[in-house]
């Protein structure tokens, strides 16, 4: 803890040694104002020098002098930068010209801070007179000659104009000049002749908007007369014939030299000299048009016209061919003629005529005849010759294109398809395989006016939509005609055999036999049929409730699907539904087929009634005898003593109503006796008599309920009755049932309205203690079959 306290001052010191450094380092300033000024105003004439100050203040705390970087802009774009220690920076302008008009506006950077100072306005008024400079001041008219227009004192783009004014006091602009920087050079070229006056001028485009100098000095300038205009001469005449020499003469008369003369015709230069040229040439047709001879001095050019018309000796052949309509096979012949010729100059007897095919000779004569096959087929021209005076003409005709035309075969008129369904729109089509195109297809029908195809390409098809035909006889009435010639007959054809198709009529459904109701085991046939109608034919038997049961195509006009041994569920409504190629689906009228049963079932029926009533008979005297022998033995029961022995037989409810419920002769016998073994005896009773013998059971029937009667509630439990027999009383058969003590176990209705007649237990005999907690319920006896 002391160590501590004294070396505090220590560190402390040590402390401020080593950051003091850096604490000098970090220096702070702060730009207080950046000032702009414009001398010396804002406002100055053309050619005024003008300064633009910056100034700046920086406030910091350390001793030396920081950088400053000045930036001068105008209209916000950079125009000069500098950096230095000093506080002002002058930006001069000398002399400030209106391209300098503007917002000026200075910015000031010390290491990363900046700032700027207000924009000031600057208006440079006055824009400087522009001279204007020409190198020729008498051009002749169309020379070209060289103008300057120049502001050289000027900055920014300037737009010159050159103008020229008449002496009548009328100005007009020569030229504008594209943008440049302070001069501009070009070239005029004036008409007509006469004296004028140029000046220029100049635009600059400034942001406040465009000014206009002043014109520059007018230079007076004399437009001269060229006279070099040529002079033509066309000998012996501009109207010769074929064959005349014809003479031109074309010259310049002018004390300029350097002076070019050309003739030409047809924008075709024929002869070319300086000054003066003469040109001869032999006259034809081809010659026939204007003559042009054109002086040209530099850039100036005059022009003569002169028209030439050169007459024919003779016309131009014409070639024919005959006939129009040439077919293989078919004589042809070729004329060559000539409309006009001039009989001063040309004999008609001496022309000469010959035939070219594919510019190959054929013939030399003045008609040619061959008959037409491909090998002929090809380009003829014919030519004429003619002499004049030593000079030869050879005239050739126009190109005539012979081919022969190939005969069209017999049409074939067919349906479209192949099948002409009766009823339905169908299409025919008619063609020929042989014939050239053009080929004309006509179809004629009764009472119908004509239709017309023509096919003239390749792959086209003459094909005619029909409408229905309601009889079959109808399509032998049509037919088509083909022509490829106005000079040749037609080639006529009826319609070609075709596939024709009748849709079936309404079907019809019979029953074979026709019975009304037939009995089970029984075929019957189902028999559809048509009146009219083109096999095959598809038959389909329906049944309403099972849908389609069967189906067969048949050549005829009728089918039939057979039922064998007709089943009881089979019977119900049926038709028949039917088609063919037409696909036009018709149905018939249902016919309803009713099954009987069959006579073997019904005398099974009839034994099986006689049988029931016969066991019915049966079991009304079984019980008629059963309920006399239950009647006997509760006689019997009731005067027997009570013996010694209590002795209980417990029937459960399930083997009662079993037993009643079983029809006397399926169970046998209704009375039973049961022995109950000894040990069972001992169990259940702690005093028995040893000589005693073993009780025996019987079975009382119960009467059923009738069903007229009102329900009456029936308990649940099952009562049990015992029979003792007296110690001192002797054993007794009864019916058979030889010493034993018979036990009657009785299941009772309870009726709680006492509507059922008392049938109560004989004196002499006691109730079982453990059934002394039921009530005492009435019983009826066996019933009364």
């Amino acid at each position: 803890m002391n160590l501590r306290s004294s070396n505090l001052p220590l560190l402390l010191l040590t402390g401020l040694l080593h950051f003091g450094p850096i604490s000098r380092g970090q220096a702070s300033y702060i730009i207080d104002t950046v000032g702009l000024a414009i001398l010396p105003s804002t406002t100055v004439p053309s050619g005024t020098p003008v300064n633009i100050v910056c100034k700046v203040i920086v406030i910091h705390d350390i001793t030396q002098n920081l950088n400053h970087t000045f930036q001068i802009s105008r209209h916000d774009a950079t125009i000069y930068t500098f950096t230095t220690k000093e506080d002002t920076l002058t930006y001069k302008l000398n002399p400030a010209r209106a391209a300098d008009s503007g917002s000026y506006q200075c910015r000031v950077m010390v290491k990363e801070k900046s700032k700027s100072s207000f924009s000031q306005k600057l208006v440079v008024t006055g824009l400087q007179t522009p001279t204007l400079y020409i190198n020729n001041t008498h051009p002749y008219e169309s020379e070209e000659f060289t103008a300057v227009c120049s502001a050289p004192e000027e900055k920014g783009a300037l737009i010159f104009r050159i103008y020229q004014r008449f002496a009548n006091g009328e100005s007009e602009i020569i030229k504008q000049l594209a943008p440049s920087v302070n001069s501009s050079e070009t070239t005029l070229v004036l008409r007509p002749v006469g004296d004028r006056v140029l000046y220029c001028d100049y635009e600059i485009n400034l942001v406040s908007g465009p000014r206009r100098s002043n014109h520059s000095k007018e230079i007076s300038l004399l437009v001269k007369g060229l006279q070099i205009a040529p002079i033509m001469n066309v000998l012996p005449s501009s109207n010769v014939s074929e064959g005349d020499v014809v003479e031109v003469v074309c010259k310049v008369v002018s004390d300029l030299k350097n002076v070019e003369v050309y003739l030409t015709m047809d924008k075709r230069i024929l002869k070319q000299a300086p000054i003066s040229l003469n040109h001869r040439f032999t006259a034809t047709v081809e010659n026939s048009g204007e003559l042009v001879c054109k002086a040209v001095w530099g850039n100036v050019k005059k022009e003569t016209y002169q028209t030439i018309t050169v007459n024919e000796l003779f016309s131009r052949p014409t070639l024919t061919v005959k006939p129009t309509d040439i077919f293989e096979g078919d004589i042809f012949n070729f004329s060559c003629s000539i409309s006009k010729y001039d009989p001063q100059r040309i004999n008609k007897a001496n022309l000469k005529f010959s035939y070219y095919k594919d510019n190959v000779i054929i013939t030399s004569s003045q008609v040619y005849s061959s008959r037409a096959h491909p090998s002929k087929n090809g380009n003829y021209t014919c030519k004429v010759q003619a002499q004049y005076l030593t000079n030869s003409f050879v005239k050739e005709s126009q190109i005539v294109v012979l081919k022969a035309k190939v005969r069209i075969s017999q049409p074939v008129l067919s349906v479209v398809g192949g099948t002409l369904v009766l009823g339905k729109d169908f299409q025919v089509l008619c063609h020929s395989d042989n014939g050239s195109l053009p080929i004309t297809y006509s179809l004629s029908r009764p009472n119908k006016p004509a239709e017309i195809r023509v096919v003239s390409n390749p792959g086209e098809q003459a094909i005619f939509n029909v409408t229905a035909l309601s009889k079959a006889i109808d399509i032998n009435h049509m037919s088509c005609q083909a022509r490829n010639s106005q000079h040749e007959p037609a080639m006529a054809q009826t319609l070609h055999y075709t596939k024709l198709i009748e849709p079936v009529s309404k079907p019809v459904l019979r029953i074979v036999p026709n019975m009304g109701d037939v009995t089970e085991g029984q075929d019957v046939t189902l028999v559809c049929s048509v009146h009219r109608g083109t096999v095959p034919i598809l038959f389909t038997w329906h049944h309403t409730k099972e849908g389609p049961i069967a189906n067969h195509t048949s050549d005829k006009l009728e089918a039939s699907y057979k039922i064998t041994k007709v089943r009881a569920e089979q019977q119900g409504a049926y038709y028949c539904v039917c088609t063919n190629l037409a696909s036009e689906t018709k149905q018939s009228q249902r016919v309803t087929i009713g099954v009987k049963m069959a006579g073997w079932k019904k005398g099974l029926i009839a034994a099986f009634c006689i049988l029931l009533l016969v066991a019915l008979l049966l079991v009304l005297i079984f019980k008629k005898h059963l309920l006399w022998f239950k009647k006997r033995a509760t006689n019997e029961l009731s005067v027997k003593s009570a013996g010694t022995k209590v002795e209980r037989l417990s029937l459960t409810q399930a083997e009662v109503s079993e037993a009643t419920n079983v029809t006397p002769g399926i169970l046998g016998k209704s009375v039973w006796s049961e022995h109950v073994s000894g040990s069972e005896s001992d169990d259940q009773h702690s005093v028995t008599s040893p000589e005693q013998p073993e009780p025996q059971y019987t079975e009382v029937q119960i009467r059923k309920v009738n069903p007229d009667r009102a329900p009456v509630e029936r308990a649940t439990d099952t009562v049990y009755s015992e029979v003792r027999t007296s110690k001192q009383a002797a054993p007794e058969e009864a019916d058979g049932f030889e010493g034993s003590v018979e036990y009657a176990e009785l299941n009772h209705d309870c009726d709680q309205q006492g509507d059922h007649g008392d049938h109560t237990v004989p004196a002499e005999h006691s109730v079982d203690n453990n059934m002394s907690d039921h009530r005492e319920c009435d019983h009826d006896t066996a019933p009364d079959c």
